[in-house]
């Protein structure tokens, strides 16, 4: 079972579950969540092979799916479902593969396709640190020069262990399986629930192109936007990313 966080109490709302991308946690997601908790039990998940989840060797997407299923399946029932990025794939499949434990999806800023792109430049960065040299997080920072400081370091570190002298992420098999990650799978069938893919202004990650494979698949799909956001919608615009969620939460 994975990891999970929980914020707030049961209320006659649905229970929200969060799914982050990846290098990500559930504690990433805490001030978020714990915001939205003031109306609806909030439980947010480390993902397998992050964070306190086990480990395994497969990372796909079926896989991270049935993962999500066990968590609310033990929960008792339906939840709105929250992804980002990979979370927001792996919160697709389950939607598709178990429409019944899904009533509102929320896809922030990725789409069922495969994209170009690969992360594993940020595995080898994180690999390349000598953990036996850092005592403190700065020390770590200082090995990671090559990662831009954009954000994207600090995140990394937020993932480093270290008392432990560890990542808390399996770098082994998220960077075999990358091509999965970055993918998506053949699909059948769709998900005639609600869905709305809240995307970054500024992000590239979900184009019009996309729209008619999200459309084939989430036949209700409705598009939003978060002005001057980039691909961290959440991380950059915390506040307006919020007030989209409780809007399409409460509608």
């Amino acid at each position: 079972m994975l990891n999970t966080i929980r914020h707030g109490t049961p209320t006659d709302r649905p229970p929200l579950l969060i799914a982050h991308g990846l290098f990500g946690s559930a504690r990433n997601w805490g001030v978020i969540a714990k915001r939205l908790s003031d109306s609806r039990a909030v439980i947010a998940v480390d993902m397998r092979n992050h964070g306190d989840s086990p480990w395994y060797d497969s990372h796909s997407y079926p896989d991270l799916a049935a993962d999500l299923a066990r968590v609310i399946e033990a929960e008792g029932g339906p939840m709105d479902v929250l992804g980002h990025s990979m979370g927001g794939k792996a919160a697709m499949v389950l939607a598709l593969t178990r429409p019944e434990l899904v009533r509102r999806l929320i896809v922030a800023d990725i789409a069922p396709v495969t994209y170009g792109h690969t992360q594993a430049h940020l595995i080898a960065a994180m690999r390349a640190v000598d953990l036996e040299r850092v005592t403190r997080r700065s020390e770590a920072a200082e090995q990671l020069a090559q990662v831009p400081d954009d954000g994207t370091r600090s995140f990394l570190l937020q993932s480093l262990d270290v008392a432990g002298k560890r990542w808390t992420l399996n770098l082994d098999v998220l960077e075999a399986e990358m091509p999965a990650i970055i993918g998506f799978p053949e699909m059948e069938g769709v998900f005639e629930g609600s869905a709305v893919f809240l995307s970054g202004g500024e992000s590239d990650y979900v184009r019009s192109e996309h729209r008619p494979a999200i459309k084939a698949l989430f036949p209700k799909a409705r598009f939003a936007k978060i002005p001057e956001a980039g691909h961290w919608l959440h991380a950059q615009k915390p506040r307006e990313f919020e007030a989209s969620v409780r809007a399409i939460l409460d509608a």
